[in-house]
């Protein structure tokens, strides 16, 4: 399942603070760091994406379902909020791919046969490494 998604503005909640880590002279006086909440249930995502969503057990998506980003790889408040937009998208994209269901299957007669063979081929190879006996 392709997803192309872009979340409309009313399901997007920002609130800006001051960017942590070491500081220059604006890191002190800007709040340029965003935190985005996104309520996954409220959202118009297709309901199975919702559900792999809620299900994921990931430290960004509180226990009420609202995934929680922080942004503040940026100078400025626009290309955060940007960013925490772009990672919100992709996390929605991880989800979206369905891993294809894994068949347990048999070997084939044929490779077993040839492993059999190859092991009996190196047991005498090994063999005839021992002491001669005379």
């Amino acid at each position: 399942m392709n997803l192309h998604w872009q979340p409309a503005d009313w399901e997007l909640e920002f609130s800006f603070i001051r960017a942590q880590g070491a500081g220059g002279q604006n890191v002190n006086k800007v709040s340029s760091a965003v935190h985005l909440r996104f309520d996954i249930r409220r959202s118009t995502l297709p309901p199975a994406i919702k559900e792999r969503l809620l299900a994921l057990s990931d430290q960004r998506i509180t226990a009420e379902g609202v995934v929680v980003i922080k942004a503040q790889e940026h100078r400025s408040q626009e290309m955060n909020r940007a960013d925490a937009v772009a990672r919100l998208v992709a996390l929605a994209q991880s989800v979206a791919h369905v891993p294809k269901a894994r068949r347990a299957t048999k070997p084939t007669w044929g490779s077993q046969q040839r492993r059999l063979a190859g092991k009996a081929q190196r047991a005498g190879v090994k063999a005839g490494r021992g002491k001669v006996l005379e």
